[in-house]
């Protein structure tokens, strides 16, 4: 009998995602510590980071020996998905997770 419990493939990218995101803004957050810059300057040094991200990415994806995952790079309609993905971000904050609250007392 396998003592592992089930993990679903819906909550592995969840903390993936969470994992990655936490990854990146600590990063974000220690490479300001160690030498500040306006919050702007850093948000734009962030933004070009993630252009290169992007372009390696994409370049570990072309051609025959590229990366078997089936993505197909398209810079015209990534960019339109990572930009949405920013706006909505800035303009829907994310909610309170109840998983990741401290517990406050017993019931």
């Amino acid at each position: 009998m396998n003592a592992r419990p089930t993990v679903h493939a819906c909550t592995e990218t969840v903390s993936a995602e969470d994992a990655l995101g936490e990854a990146l803004r600590r990063a974000f957050w220690q490479s300001l510590n160690r030498r500040p810059l306006p919050a702007m300057q850093a948000l734009e040094i962030a933004a070009r980071t993630l252009g290169l991200l992007y372009r390696q990415v994409a370049q570990a994806h072309e051609g025959p020996g590229g990366c078997g995952c089936g993505w197909d790079p398209d810079p015209d309609c990534d960019l339109i998905v990572l930009e949405a993905n920013l706006a909505a971000a800035l303009l829907h904050p994310p909610q309170a997770d109840l998983f990741r609250m401290p517990a406050v007392g017993t019931a």
